[in-house]
């Protein structure tokens, strides 16, 4: 039997990996865990009813494993990625660690899976889950009337920061309805984030932020070279959750009720939208969720040939944990 790592089970992705391979009916004698600075006797739930051993990534051997996806931070990642590879194991990159290197595709299943053919390393890079969520939905109207433009405006929660942000998150929530100061309560963000809004995702490079630059990059891999992006990101706070208000300019003429059948058409896109108080879906509907919902669909007579809508999804299911497995099986496929 295949023999999964993941690598990052104590961050929000790699646990919610671990739920999809046990959604999946992957065993748990099937899976390893793995993770840094794990002392002996950590265990990590997987389904229900299983608990794993998580083992320590400094001295793991990674000859034991098939596979290995890897969740941790990029640094981490990149550290160890050569030892995976030495050891003879296929790597789902889901850090973008590897996402400069030649000869390693990005991949969203349902989108350019097509290029899994081109994994000559044996690594596959996934996007973020900003980007999957944006381009899954996208597919077939860039098949049919070819994006030129998109402008997308990101309402990310806490949980982008992983575990350390969200706990920041609901202390400083607490704080305020207990009214105590949150004087020296700002480790993660570089301002207050309860109850406040921050135009900043990631470090700045130059004018953008890191995670603006990725969306950009990574859509331009994915779909194609000659596509304009502009992102903006904001933190909000929420736990769990990204909204997307996104602007399409296509180079054919594109009419918004054909736009709407072609999102119904793709597989893991649900299109709820009504034109009545509370007749789409926000980010409080969607946690859990597997499937990636678009609601507020428009004409956009701003631009030719343009439309725009709203899009809400579980950023660590829908957005990160459900393609890094997918893509993995892909991966395996490919290798036998």
């Amino acid at each position: 039997m295949t023999k999964y790592a993941v690598v990052g089970v104590h961050e929000n992705s790699g646990r919610e990996i671990l739920n999809f391979m046990a959604e999946d009916g992957v065993r748990a004698s099937d899976v390893i865990a793995v993770d840094i600075n794990s002392p002996l006797g950590t265990q990590v739930s997987f389904g229900e009813e299983d608990e794993l051993d998580v083992h320590n990534l400094e001295s793991f051997d990674f000859s034991q494993a098939d596979i290995v996806i890897f969740a941790t931070t990029r640094e981490l990642a990149k550290r160890y990625l050569s030892k995976v590879l030495a050891a003879k194991a296929k790597v789902v990159d889901a850090t973008g660690a590897s996402f400069a290197e030649a000869g390693i595709p990005m991949i969203i299943a349902g989108v350019n899976e097509e290029k899994i053919d081109t994994a000559e390393k044996g690594i596959v890079s996934v996007p973020s889950a900003s980007v999957t969520q944006l381009l899954l939905p996208l597919k077939a109207i860039d098949e049919k009337y070819h994006i030129k433009r998109l402008v997308v405006t990101v309402y990310t929660s806490a949980s982008v920061y992983g575990t350390e942000a969200m706990d920041e998150l609901f202390s400083q929530t607490r704080k305020i309805f207990m009214n105590e100061s949150l004087v020296d309560n700002q480790k993660v963000f570089h301002k207050q984030i309860a109850f406040n809004i921050i135009p900043q995702v990631g470090e700045f490079i130059g004018e953008e932020t890191s995670f603006e630059w990725a969306m950009n990059a990574e859509t331009k891999k994915i779909l194609h070279d000659d596509i304009k992006v502009h992102a903006n990101f904001a933190v909000i706070p929420a736990f769990i959750g990204e909204a997307q208000y996104v602007n399409v300019e296509c180079v054919e003429e594109i009419d918004v009720d054909d736009a709407r059948r072609l999102m119904k058409q793709t597989k893991g896109v649900v299109v709820f939208d009504k034109n009545v108080d509370g007749g789409y879906v926000s980010l409080a509907d969607v946690q859990g969720e597997n499937d990636i919902y678009i609601s507020r669909l428009r004409q956009d007579a701003s631009v030719e040939n343009g439309i725009s809508f709203w899009c809400v999804a579980d950023n660590l299911r829908a957005g990160m944990a459900q393609n890094a497995f997918a893509v993995a099986k892909l991966l395996l496929k490919k290798a036998h």
